[in-house]
């Protein structure tokens, strides 16, 4: 299962952009869809999931700014971020974990990443 992000880029503070990440493959199911980012010299960390129920979750720092969404059917999960800081400024990796058919009747888990997209948040 691949996964293709893309939406980055060169924003000032308060503007908005909105990432997209797509997923191809022979995916049977998918459990949960997340975005996860790195900024420079710190450890990766959890933005926001949206398991298959619907629900969502975010980090503290991004409630209220940020809003993740999936469509199913594209197979694809969007992170809407508004009011944007100097300090979301990182590299952002989708992540989705599900099940892929490696044959009519096997099916493995996957847990796949994009390759990332840069947010810059600057003046």
């Amino acid at each position: 299962v691949q996964l293709q992000a893309s939406g980055g880029g060169l924003v000032q503070p308060g503007g908005s952009l909105k990432l997209s990440c797509k997923a191809s493959g022979n995916i049977f199911n998918i459990y949960v869809m997340s975005w996860f980012r790195q900024a420079p010299g710190k450890q990766r960390e959890s933005v926001a999931s949206i398991p298959n129920d619907g629900s969502t979750n975010y980090a503290d720092s991004v409630k209220g700014r940020f809003t993740i969404s999936r469509d199913s059917a594209k197979r694809t999960v969007y992170l809407q971020m508004n009011n944007l800081k100097p300090e979301d400024t990182a590299v952002y990796y989708c992540n989705i974990i599900g099940r892929e058919m490696i044959s009519e009747r096997r099916r493995e888990s996957f847990n796949s990443w994009g390759q990332g997209t840069l947010v810059t948040v600057s003046s």
